[in-house]
């Protein structure tokens, strides 16, 4: 089969290319924004990649065009597209024809965490010996691939509730139909697309109305949007976790805060599971392994070999990544776009680092961000550092120095990255740790900063 994928050097979308290769088919693509490193791994696994949307495209007559959802109507591809009456399919309906429709998929769904929590679990069903597919919209440490087709059973996916394609509107995860779905936290997100909580609790209740009643549902029990979800309607078994003292669950996490939740115990009910120590921080991260833990149960792995795999476990790009250190400066990359992510970002390395100083440093880089909708949290969420710098790129047009009046002087706004680079390497000093957090590349700023 021959395959052209529009939109191909997204992550997920340079997923279905990785899989389709390595599943044999045939494989071109096109983009408007090729560079590395996407453009490097899809020529390395032989994708020959157009620049530009130009509807000569369609004389490659591929058996299938999988059109990515940055694709609208008036795209001149598009219309060309749908005037040749030629096939056409979106990335989780292809993914879900082609290589789901007989694995056993654990999908993970969420606001927060999806893209850790899919890595974990990945890599304890590979330590656990069942070798797993997987597609996940992050590069996990243990495998330095966002995505495989994997020789076992298993398949593993981060289940997104973006939606799937100009021509359907429904969530990507309704597409996967997951034996094992962990739901690890619902908030207001994508509000390009979704005007409130309620409009994305209806596309998870889609979601569970599709994993079987011999499956399971892996559900953080301390949220009550996830809560909510569940009284629309639930025909599966429900296996709940939490790290919230006090809350009923099945499982449950116990740490000294005052470690960063660098090392943590898990229980099942009363009874003592094991210890994690690992070198991952953050309370929302010590949730994150405990429900791919659970899920992990589900599909056969004993929760001791999955503390074991935990224990070995390099962790995510980007997600509270250690860039460099320089002079005792550590600079860390994290891909928190959203007022909760932020706090809790914040709130891991502040236990890290002791008497340090803790220097955030934001892109408002979401479509939600952009469109301002959680300005009004925007403070609040990065007032766990000691010092916030925020960049306002063009591209966000609300006034992001009046959103951070409630900081003070804690926080300046800058909308060039040649000063703010300057204004953080003067400021900078021995043990400081600065968190530099986008959903996008942030201009190269780490790379800028530690050079500075």
């Amino acid at each position: 089969m021959h395959l052209h994928i529009i939109g191909v050097c997204g992550t997920f979308m340079g997923g279905i290319a990785a899989i389709a290769r390595e599943a044999g088919h045939r494989v071109t693509g096109s983009d408007r924004n090729v560079y590395p490193p996407m453009s490097t791994q899809l020529a390395a696994l032989g994708v020959d990649v157009i620049e530009g949307y130009e509807p000569d495209q369609l004389k490659l007559k591929p058996d299938v065009f999988v059109i990515g959802n940055v694709m609208s109507r008036g795209n001149a591809l598009v219309e060309a597209l749908l005037d040749s009456g030629a096939r056409y399919e979106s990335g989780p309906e292809w993914l879900a024809r082609n290589v789901l429709h007989d694995r056993w998929v654990l999908g993970v769904a969420g606001t927060h965490g999806k893209t850790t929590t899919t890595s974990l679990l990945t890599w304890i069903l590979e330590h656990a010996g069942l070798a797993p597919g997987f597609l996940v919209g992050g590069v996990p440490l243990d495998f330095n691939v966002s995505a495989r087709l994997g020789g076992g059973r298993h398949f593993v996916v981060e289940a997104d509730e973006y939606d799937t394609a100009f021509f359907d509107k429904r969530a990507k995860f309704v597409h996967y139909r997951p034996r094992t779905a962990i739901l690890n936290n619902l908030e207001h997100d994508h509000a390009d697309i979704y005007p409130d909580v309620a409009s994305i609790q209806r596309q998870f209740h889609l979601l569970l109305r599709t994993v079987p009643s011999n499956g399971r549902l892996v559900v953080n029990a301390a949220d009550r949007n996830l809560a909510g979800v569940l009284e629309m309607g639930c025909w599966t078994p429900v296996q709940r976790f939490t790290a919230e003292p006090g809350v009923a669950s099945d499982w449950r996490i116990e740490a000294d805060p005052s470690t960063g939740y660098a090392s943590f115990t898990v229980f099942r009910g009363e009874r003592r599971v094991g210890d994690v120590q690992w070198n991952m921080l953050g309370r929302h991260n010590a949730e994150n392994a405990l429900a791919a833990l659970v899920a992990a149960e589900h599909a056969g792995v004993d929760p001791e070999a999955s503390l074991e795999a935990l224990r070995r476990s390099g962790g995510v790009r980007r997600r509270l990544e250690v860039r460099g250190v320089v002079r005792d400066i550590t600079v860390y990359d994290d891909f928190a776009h959203h007022p909760t992510a932020i706090t809790t970002t914040l709130d891991g390395v502040r236990r890290k680092a002791g008497r340090g100083r803790v220097i955030a440093v934001l892109e408002p880089r979401s479509n939600t961000m952009k469109l301002g909708t959680h300005k009004t949290a925007l403070a609040e969420s990065l007032r766990g550092a000691d010092q916030v710098f925020v960049y306002q790129s063009p591209e966000v047009k609300w006034d992001v120095a009046d959103a951070m009046q409630p900081l003070g002087s804690l926080a300046t706004v800058h909308k060039d990255l040649g000063p703010l680079t300057e204004a953080l390497a003067n400021a900078a000093q021995p043990g400081d740790h600065l968190v530099l957090m986008s959903n996008g590349s942030f201009g190269g700023l780490h790379e800028r900063l530690l050079t500075a």
